[in-house]
């Protein structure tokens, strides 16, 4: 018997360019399905930006009706105003698909990068590169839309860790970018948070 596809959708916050990829998880093989980007208006009053950031993810998860939802936990302290208005981009990246009854996780930037790339510090590129060996068929054309694609990625790279530690999406992983398992990824992701809260610099996005 065929297990059956669940389809998932990736997101990176942002107030200017809010990433998001969608994938369908069969089995230990990942799908790519689409990815994109929702932009904002810079000159428009804050409430408006969120409101067209709100409109466009709601019709991208409208459109292609995922069951699960991995966003990006991203913390940027030197600047407190940029904060607070990534802040409210993050909120609305998790608001829309809750009310579409999407379940919601988050995971840490470095627990993505090290998830997918075996390093919690890598650079974009490296990012970027890794999530087109995942998903050979995937067409990012924005740092955006490749970021969301590896929080889906990371998302299921976790999940499928102890079943099958070696193969995803017909690639053979690279050391340190399978096994990362469940237990290890929230321990991290609670940690980079809690240091986060503190007032410590965790990630960027």
């Amino acid at each position: 018997m065929s297990p059956t596809p669940i389809r998932i959708i990736g997101i990176d916050p942002g107030l200017r360019n809010l990433g998001w990829g969608i994938v369908e998880s069969v089995g230990s093989r990942l799908m790519f399905v689409a990815c994109g980007s929702v932009h904002s208006d810079a000159k428009a009053p804050l409430a408006e930006r969120l409101r067209q950031l709100h409109y466009g993810l709601a019709q991208v998860i409208s459109m292609h009706a995922p069951l699960e939802a991995a966003v990006e936990a991203t913390f940027v302290n030197r600047d407190p105003q940029g904060a607070l208005k990534l802040g409210q981009a993050r909120g609305v990246a998790m608001v829309v698909p809750a009310l579409a009854g999407v379940s919601v996780s988050e995971y840490a930037a470095n627990v993505i990068k090290k998830t997918v790339v075996g390093a919690g510090h890598a650079e974009k590129q490296q990012v970027a590169t890794m999530v087109k060996l995942l998903l050979p068929k995937s067409d990012a054309r924005t740092p955006d839309a490749a970021d969301a694609l590896a929080v889906v990625s990371s998302n299921r790279n976790a999940d499928e860790a102890i079943a099958n530690p070696q193969t995803h999406s017909g690639a053979s992983l690279p050391p340190g970018s399978g096994g990362f398992d469940r237990s290890r990824r929230q321990r991290d992701s609670n940690s980079l948070l809690s240091a986060s809260e503190s007032g410590r610099k965790v990630g960027g996005g």
